[in-house]
């Protein structure tokens, strides 16, 4: 499988002219045979020019600012840098290139996630040759793509939440601070030290907490607070 380095000429990459205006993607996983497997799939597109591939996030950002494809297709777990660093890195940067995130475990939570981070479409490792073709070109046309069970994922989380999941606009600025800190697994005694407030103040805030959100575990409330932004995922680096 040809690599590609993040300083080549873009004009120089694939086999034919930019004015045949193929969708230029760029393919990132760390995993040697995954990266293989999507490339073999995609390259035999016609109406797909797969311009470079890189095995770590940092080397795939570092591409997609250079070769500037129309769709970045970048595994959710990558050395260095993860995929949702940078959709979020790319949405401020380049909102032009749509990202497509690939994932072998899909969950409800990194699927919020990464929407809210910019991303234009979740799909799973599993999918079939078709299935990535047609999601990279539907990103491309601007419009979602989430594979079946992703979708289904999600409807169901939405089944069991009756449609109404709880609102971080319902917390307080304390409250919301509170749960940050929480979620960076922050004891009570800790919690106070940062806010410079007392522990039972701490204890009251997290019992308000519990009872607006209707989640009852420490797990649950970080949970919330990555599918909602109020914390960075582990990894996550500014650009």
């Amino acid at each position: 499988m040809p690599f590609v380095s993040a300083s080549t000429s873009a004009d120089s990459l694939g086999s034919g002219p930019r004015a045949n205006r193929r969708i230029r993607l760029v393919l990132a996983d760390d995993h040697p045979v995954v990266r293989q497997g999507i490339f073999s799939c995609l390259e035999r597109h016609p109406n797909l020019e797969i311009v470079g591939a890189a095995a770590d996030g940092q080397l795939a950002l570092q591409m997609a600012r250079e070769l500037l494809p129309d769709v970045l297709l970048t595994d959710f777990d990558m050395p260095h840098l993860s995929g949702l660093a940078i959709t979020e890195t790319l949405r401020r940067e380049l909102p032009q290139i749509k990202v497509l995130i690939l994932s072998a475990h899909p969950n409800t939570e990194l699927v919020l996630r990464c929407a809210q981070a910019g991303a234009c479409g979740y799909i799973g490792k599993h999918a079939s040759p078709d299935e990535f073709a047609r999601a990279v070109e539907t990103v491309h046309a601007g419009q979602p793509f989430f594979s079946p069970d992703v979708a289904r994922l999600a409807l169901s989380h939405l089944v069991r939440n009756n449609g109404h999941e709880p609102n971080p606009a319902e917390l307080t600025p304390r409250e919301r601070e509170v749960l940050g800190h929480i979620a960076e697994g922050l004891s009570n005694k800790e919690i106070a030290c940062q806010l410079n407030i007392s522990t039972r103040t701490v204890e009251t805030h997290r019992e308000h907490l519990m009872r607006k959100l209707d989640i009852h575990s420490v797990a649950g409330l970080t949970r919330f607070a990555l599918a909602k932004g109020l914390i960075l995922m582990p990894g996550l680096v500014p650009a």
